[in-house]
């Protein structure tokens, strides 16, 4: 069971799971720890704060949602701030403002750990055994393989430890601070809670801080995971919310896109919700993939294996063969070495980076090697909307207008679709603070600047669609009059503004608040007025769009009169008896490559979950347009998935229908993962925010995205999208079945190799000595390193089988041996291999004089007996082709895949077939593993053992595909 964050199941009785608490900074004996959040409503009401310290330094509760001249007075602060040198005493007790990490094994200790893996002691054990065999140079050889792979596991493993130095890069360098009633820029690492500090437009928030005074526009994406900027204001007073969506609290990490605000700070560095959210992503540690818990078991099934059956011989060669206790222990260290794949660590290693290298290509970055084969196994997805399924960019699509609908996503460029539209854009323009970006420039997302400009989201979208018209951006100020700050509680916003001669209100807002205050309405020839069948058909109009999860906003103005003085009128003065312009229908539109993605998810059997900060309109019109939810979508909402007790959770995951998770927490991510860990699921967890980072390192497989992702999230996953592009999910899924199957067919090509191996010692001591022994160590030795290798390694190559992503995903139980692969490779492959090869034996041993019980010690026989057992180590080389062609493929015909669609396998066998050579022909190596050059006729009978393996295997993979 995963030990992480949320994994609290074995708390039952617990109607909601227990978060982590909050992290404490200790400085010296103090230990500034915040008072747990109180969550016990069904939205978390209330929640409570960091506390401060009064000066005897006890704790004082800091609720920031209380009135603003109590949380002053609980801060000992003012509205002017605080004095230098009290921010320096506070200093000193409540530590820098920045993210600290926590504390570290050593690396000595963490690469001990690599050192002592299961599969690294059976490489222990095979060093071991083959120095006592009197082969030390393959005992250093595997040393080598010890050492690196315990390397390259350690450098992977503190590499994924650097989320918490990529989230500190979310705090700006600088503040604005009033000090000693001044306002002045410190370092922001030393802003100290009760300091009010100035937040304006193109600002990042450096700490946790309550407005004072002022309106201001945050981008809170990176915390939320909500695609539109929050409008904030000092004036809201939300005290019955969660925190994080209090409309008075701004967040550090979080950007000011317009407007300006000043703030008392009530939390700093762990004590903020970016700390918390680097706390959460600590604590969530490394997670084996399938194959690593796979891989331990094969150690010690083929350990278990290997010593039994090397004890057993002792007792047998002793006393049914008659053989010497020395020669019987030796006998048995020579089983071992049989069964023991020195080549299956290297080889699942290389398979991995393979499938590293092939997602390099791809565009999909992998930090931890055994990611791949996870990805492989992954039966479901939570993936985020806001940069992951879309492009993180809002969009006109429509325009309503009294002329009829302009669809913008089949509108020519400098196209005239009517004069109201055009009409309607010129407006925007004017209604608007945004500025576009310059033809060339750098992007500086830190000041919400993207490719598009600077300024609202929405704002931008609307330049960019008056862009398409040639309508030129505003770029003075000097026509701007007066201007009425969007207000979230009347949802418009307006300005007064001098056009040519004529001075005009410009309004844009909600739909239903702009239309109430609009008497006519704009015609291609003027304006008439608007009349309640109009105000029908435009209600119709706004329920439609917003069914589709559209953001809306109607557009209006007003000429003002000879008589009406700029300066003098009130809101509601200026904007009541406005023409409607029209309604502009937005979306930050999904990425076109994704629905085909989604496609191909459905086909594999990969159920699709969107876990999203955004409102659940737009999340279920997104997931909808690109195919999620094929059988039927359910959308939940934060505050329902957040009453949720962990049964009621779990039975709403239990199913196979696909969901839409809306205004998620991070800890709402943590528990759904966890549930569906829980419940046998193999976990990928997809986002690009830094409130995605405590689920990515959660998840089996956290996968970031690279071009529009944070910083956190990319150090928080073990796998990078570079293109941000979806599809590449799909293409690592593929590539990670494909390195599972291939770790499947070369273990089945070694493990095929030791039936063969072990037959002839076991024929040579149940016939107590009478048959001589079939074959040596040496040549044992000679079969494992150097004719078994390369083709092992070149199966870790092997192409995609044309059904695997038409299979449904493994079971994260599934072993990655089992009884029918270990039945293929010891009985069949492995059974026809011994018959073969111990006939070629006793074969060799008939013709050259031997009958049943001589002496093959001395004399002729001994020269027949040398010729015997290299035709048993020609037959196994023979018979390892045969078996190599025929694990290609494990469901497929060969003739399917083709037999020249492995060109490193043709290489590898060529290999085996000169090394094979050598050790017969050449002097010293004849020497070395005792071979002597058989006859030519017995020669020839090795040609049809390849074709005998693999046509018995092709036979019987045809029976299953005719029987299944």
């Amino acid at each position: 069971m995963s030990t992480s964050v949320l994994s609290v199941r074995r708390h039952r009785h617990r109607s909601r799971r227990t978060l982590p608490p909050r992290p404490c900074n200790e400085i010296g004996k103090v230990q500034i720890c915040p008072r747990p959040r109180d969550r016990s409503g069904p939205a978390g009401m209330k929640p409570m704060s960091d506390p401060t310290t009064d000066t005897a330094g006890h704790d004082v509760p800091v609720d920031p949602l209380e009135s603003l001249d109590r949380l002053l007075r609980d801060l000992r602060s003012s509205r002017t701030g605080l004095s230098t040198r009290e921010a320096q005493r506070r200093l000193g007790v409540s530590g820098f403002n920045e993210l600290v990490r926590r504390r570290r094994e050593g690396w000595w200790r963490a690469l001990g750990r690599q050192l002592v893996h299961p599969l690294a002691l059976l490489l222990w054990i095979a060093a071991v055994l083959a120095a006592v065999s009197g082969s030390a140079p393959l005992g250093a050889a595997i040393l080598v393989v010890i050492a690196l792979n315990a390397a390259f596991a350690f450098v992977q493993e503190r590499h994924a430890d650097q989320a918490v130095e990529a989230l500190a890069a979310y705090l700006p360098q600088r503040a604005r601070v009033l000090r000693d009633d001044i306002e002045t820029e410190i370092d922001a690492r030393e802003l100290v809670p009760g300091d009010v500090i100035v937040v304006s437009e193109g600002n990042r928030v450096s700490a946790d801080a309550r407005l004072l005074d002022g309106v201001a526009e945050i981008d809170a994406s990176t915390l939320t995971g909500e695609s539109a900027p929050v409008r904030v204001s000092a004036d809201s007073a939300d005290s019955h919310v969660p925190l994080i969506h209090a409309r008075d609290l701004v967040f550090s990490g979080t950007t000011c896109v317009t407007g300006e605000a000043t703030a008392v700070v009530f939390a700093t560095g762990m004590n903020t919700e970016l700390g918390r959210i680097a706390a959460l992503s600590q604590r969530g540690g490394h997670q084996e993939s399938p194959l690593e818990r796979q891989v331990k078991r094969v150690a010690c099934l083929i350990a278990v294996v290997a010593i039994g059956m090397g004890a057993a011989f002792i007792p047998l060669g002793t006393l049914l063969a008659g053989l010497s206790l020395g020669d019987s222990v030796t006998f048995a260290i020579g089983l071992i070495v049989a069964n023991v794949p020195e080549g299956l660590l290297p080889t699942i290693t290389l398979a991995l980076a393979v499938g590293v290298r092939l997602l390099a290509r791809q565009g999909a970055l992998v930090k931890r090697i055994s990611a791949v084969e996870t990805l492989g196994s992954t039966s479901v997805i939570c993936t985020d909307k806001t940069g992951t399924l879309t492009v993180n960019r809002m969009t006109v699509t429509q325009v309503w207008t009294s002329q009829g609908i302009v669809d913008f996503d089949s509108l020519p460029e400098l196209s005239v679709p009517d004069p109201v539209a055009e009409r309607l854009l010129r407006a925007a323009v004017w209604c608007s603070n945004a500025e576009p970006a310059p033809a060339v420039g750098t992007t500086r997302i830190g000041e919400h600047e993207t490719d598009t400009g600077i300024g609202d989201p929405t704002e931008l979208a609307l330049l960019e669609a008056a862009a398409r018209l040639d309508i030129k951006p505003r770029r003075d100020k000097d026509g701007r009059l007066t201007q009425f700050h969007f207000d979230p509680a009347l949802r418009r916003m307006s300005t007064i503004d001098r056009v040519g001669h004529t001075v005009v209100v410009h309004t844009k807002g909600a739909p239903e608040e702009v239309l109430a205050r609009c008497a006519h309405l704009a015609e291609a020839t003027g304006t008439r007025p608007l009349t309640d069948a109009d105000r029908t058909t435009i209600e119709a109009i706004i329920a439609d769009w917003a069914r589709r999860g559209r953001r809306l906003l109607a557009i209006a103005e007003r000429p003002l009169g000879p008589s009406e003085v700029p300066a003098d009128l009130t809101r509601d003065q200026a904007e009541q008896g406005s023409t409607l312009l029209g309604i502009t229908a937005m979306i930050d539109p999904p990425r076109p490559e994704v629905p085909e993605a989604v496609d191909r998810c459905h086909s594999a059997g990969i159920r699709l979950i969107v876990v999203t900060g955004d409102h659940a309109l737009t999340a279920r019109g997104i997931a909808e347009s690109v195919h999620i939810g094929h059988r039927g979508l359910r959308v939940i909402g934060g505050d329902e998935a957040d009453a949720m007790s962990d049964r009621e959770l779990d039975a709403t995951l239990a199913g196979d229908d696909e969901i839409v998770f809306a205004r998620s927490s991070p800890e709402s991510k943590l528990r759904i993962t966890d549930a569906l860990q829980e419940s046998g699921h193999i976990v990928a967890m997809t986002g690009d925010g830094a409130n995605d980072a405590p689920a990515l390192r959660q998840a089996d497989i956290g996968v970031a995205m690279g071009r529009s992702g944070t910083d956190v999230a990319r150090e928080a996953a073990v796998m990078v999208l570079v293109d941000d592009n979806f599809a590449s999910i799909v293409g690592a899924i593929e590539a990670g079945r494909r390195v599972y199957d291939n770790v499947r067919k070369f273990i089945v090509y070694i493990f095929a190799h030791a039936t063969p191996e072990v037959v002839p010692f076991l024929a040579y001591a149940l016939t107590s000595g009478a048959i001589p022994l079939p074959l040596t160590i040496m040549q044992i030795l000679a079969v494992d390193l150097g004719t078994e290798t390369l083709p092992a390694l070149a199966l870790g190559r092997e192409n995609a089988e044309p059904d695997l992503m038409r299979r449904p995903p493994r079971p994260r139980s599934q072993p990655v041996i089992d009884g029918p692969m270990l039945a293929r490779a010891w009985g069949l492959l492995g059974g026809i291999s011994a018959v073969l090869v111990m006939a070629l034996f006793l074969l060799t041993l008939h013709i050259g004089g031997w009958t049943f019980g001589a002496d093959t010690s001395t004399g002729e026989l001994h020269h027949t007996w040398q010729q015997a057992t290299t035709m048993t180590f020609l037959g196994i080389v023979a018979c390892q082709i045969g078996t190599a062609m025929a694990a290609r493929t494990s469901r497929s015909s060969l003739i399917r895949i083709g037999l020249t669609t492995n060109p490193m396998l043709l290489w590898g066998i060529a290999f085996e077939i000169v090394f094979a050579a050598a050790v017969v022909v050449l002097p010293p190596l004849q020497s070395v593993f005792g071979t002597a050059v058989p006859q030519l006729w017995l020669l020839a009978l090795l040609i049809p053992l390849p074709v005998i393996v693999w046509g018995c295997d092709e036979a019987f993979r045809w029976w299953l595909r005719t029987h299944r």
